[in-house]
């Protein structure tokens, strides 16, 4: 259906020392709308993902982008001494995007009163998906290897993880450990219902460990949960960052599509219990003679 999208919407964010940013894209109508709160990828920006933001849009969702403080749009001076907490401050982007739920919907003409705060899902690509991952449960623990600060929102009943980082610890380059001692999370208590999607090529310089680091927040977490391995998927995965995104090096707009057709059959599922969008998906995909991904579930 026609979409509609309004950027930005800003949020003041005292503290911060930026007010936040948000795009809101919906459907041109409808109403009882699950919403999905974005975490983008490193650098990028409310501008990016609209190949998934658009294709939600289009078929009955509510898409909230903020913008973090990382954005290539933001300029954030590498000796700025917010930097170290940038992954804090990301996790509190879209708790504030939640809280301003009243605020977001009068900012998009024709949008009041159409919103299901009922049924939010959290979602984030690469960085953006450790972001997204407080949200459900996932801790990031401390040099004495204890979990942090619980952070996670009960208003969030669905995840979403694209491409997301595993553990820490040795499982790091040593670039990584030295650059971000925030990348070391634990999935022991993301209970949320999430779905990981991970490619079998992307081979991160941030660890030691190959393409199977990206499956860790699947393999490690207690809730319900289905991991999408995409096949010959690096971390674009096919280019779900942008319509001309120059660092995609993957680009397949059929993995694209399937990302888009998966994603939203899941969340679906999860956010409306007794919808079939997310059999029906699975059913297809395996019935295909070179399927471009295979689902697991537990």
């Amino acid at each position: 259906m026609p979409v509609v999208s309004v950027k930005p919407v800003v949020l003041p964010a005292p503290g911060r020392g930026e007010d936040l940013q948000v795009r809101v894209t919906a459907p041109a109508t409808g109403g009882d709308l699950p919403i999905i709160v974005f975490s983008h990828g490193f650098g990028s920006s409310l501008d990016g993902y609209g190949p998934l933001a658009d294709y939600w849009a289009a078929h009955g969702f509510a898409v909230l982008q903020p913008t973090h403080l990382d954005s290539r749009t933001l300029g954030l001076a590498p000796d700025d001494p917010r930097t170290p907490l940038i992954w804090r401050i990301r996790v509190e982007d879209l708790t504030r995007t939640i809280d301003r739920l009243d605020d977001l919907e009068a900012a998009v003409p024709g949008l009041a009163g159409r919103l299901d705060r009922g049924r939010i899902a959290a979602a984030g690509h690469s960085w953006g998906g450790q972001s997204a991952s407080m949200l459900l449960g996932a801790r990031v623990l401390g040099a004495d290897g204890e979990p942090g600060e619980d952070l996670s929102d009960p208003r969030v009943s669905a995840g979403l993880l694209l491409a997301t980082t595993g553990l820490g610890g040795a499982d790091l380059s040593p670039f990584a450990a030295e650059n971000f001692p925030f990348m070391s999370p634990s999935f022991a208590a993301m209970a949320t219902p999430t779905l990981v999607v991970a490619g079998d090529r992307d081979d991160s310089p941030l660890s030691v460990r190959g393409p199977d680091w990206f499956t860790d927040p699947y393999r490690l977490s207690p809730g319900p949960k289905a991991l999408l391995t995409l096949f010959g998927a690096e971390h674009s995965l096919g280019g779900v960052a942008g319509y001309h995104d120059a660092e995609t090096t993957d680009e397949n707009p059929a993995r694209v599509a399937l990302v888009q057709r998966l994603t939203c059959a899941y969340l679906r599922q999860v956010l409306r219990p007794g919808d079939p969008s997310w059999a029906a998906a699975r059913t297809a995909l395996a019935a295909e003679d070179a399927p471009l991904g295979r689902i697991t579930e537990a």
